[in-house]
């Protein structure tokens, strides 16, 4: 006995087929990956997200104009904490799946997830990604910025520059009823202009009435693979890029199991803003 394909898309019930109904089940039928319905966000949810992205934005300004050299990352945690809260809303990262911080603070060779500890002080030369998300009334809004503290090497600088423009490119790259592959391209193909590694064990994710939800936006890859991009999706972007090798590993000596290193320990960078789709291109709910 043959048994048909389950759909992931199905129509509201009813009534007629929406163009947008016909455009996913064309690509479904052709055996490409597609959201589900429940993946597309209502104007209401949209404008709860957005709300949340302002505060988020916040939070990450006021990083930008009280981090130094000298301060160390638990200031930046409190930093962020009293912000978020001062506005009504509550870190994401807190207590997440036992993270015991509000930020996460990942300096040189830390791609991602570093604690916020007394001990690391930011040192002049450094390059530290502060990455922070914000809940507002149930919504969910992510982002992370790269700080470059006073000056730095040439090929530090060029780093965090390659890393923006990655999140720009991946960005550029998504089009309404295009592909997550696409993104992932457009970024590995830039990144590896400099003989960069883009991280492969960590990627995006959908995000707005959770913290991490469909679809996995990985960084690297193939044009036409993954999931359909649909208008309507919130997701984020935010490569990893390090300036040797893509491979990574945890920090032995974090007793959370959080922290994630480069597997060279050369230096990394990322930025991320949340993205939604729209018929035409995506806006950037996050600054």
């Amino acid at each position: 006995m043959m048994f048909k394909k389950k759909r992931r898309w199905h129509c509201l019930s009813g009534q007629e087929p929406t163009e947008l109904d016909k455009k996913v089940m064309y690509w479904e039928n052709k055996g490409k990956e597609v959201p589900t319905r429940d993946l597309i966000r209502t104007p209401e949810e949209i404008e709860g997200i957005k709300r949340s992205g302002i505060v988020n934005t916040g939070v990450l300004d006021e990083v930008a104009k009280q981090i130094h050299a000298g301060m160390n990352t638990l200031e930046i945690d409190k930093i962020c904490y009293d912000y978020c809260v001062a506005h009504g809303a509550t870190p994401a990262c807190l207590n997440y799946e036992g993270y015991p911080k509000s930020v996460c603070t990942s300096i040189n060779e830390v791609v991602c997830h570093g604690i916020p500890k007394e001990e690391d002080v930011l040192q002049e030369g450094d390059i530290v990604n502060v990455d922070f998300t914000t809940i507002l009334d149930g919504y969910f809004a992510d982002a992370s910025r790269m700080f470059i503290i006073g000056k730095t090497t040439p090929e530090k600088e060029q780093l965090v520059r390659v890393a923006k423009e990655c999140l720009e490119i991946g960005a550029e790259a998504a089009k309404p009823y295009s592909f997550v592959g696409d993104i992932g391209h457009a970024i590995q193909k830039h990144a590896e202009k400099y003989h960069y590694g883009v991280v492969r064990d960590l990627c995006g994710h959908g995000v707005g009435l959770k913290f991490h939800e469909e679809p996995e936006v990985l960084h690297f890859g193939h044009r036409g693979t993954g999931m359909l991009l649909v208008p309507g999706m919130v997701f984020t972007i935010e490569p990893m890029i390090n300036m040797g090798t893509w491979q990574v590993f945890i920090d032995e000596d974090d007793e959370y199991g959080w922290e994630v290193i480069t597997g060279d320990e050369k230096p990394s960078a990322q930025w991320e803003h949340t993205f939604l789709m729209t018929e035409h291109g995506v806006e950037i709910l996050t600054h």
